[in-house]
């Protein structure tokens, strides 16, 4: 199991509502819930992180 180093996104608010996300292991984005930072997280290839970022960007 790799080793991510998460972020806590810059969308994110102070209400508790938060994401983290790791992109330091080549093809691979992990995205997780900071409330719950040993739980599950999700894998992404990038190209499927990029084309999230752009929908999300879009208020699609």
């Amino acid at each position: 199991m790799p080793h991510f180093e998460f972020v806590k996104s810059s969308y994110s608010s102070g209400n508790g509502e938060c994401v983290e996300v790791a992109g330091n292991v080549p093809g691979v984005i992990a995205v997780r819930d900071s409330k719950d930072p040993i739980g599950p997280h999700i894998l992404l290839a990038p190209a499927a992180w990029d084309a999230f970022r752009e929908a999300f960007g879009r208020g699609a």
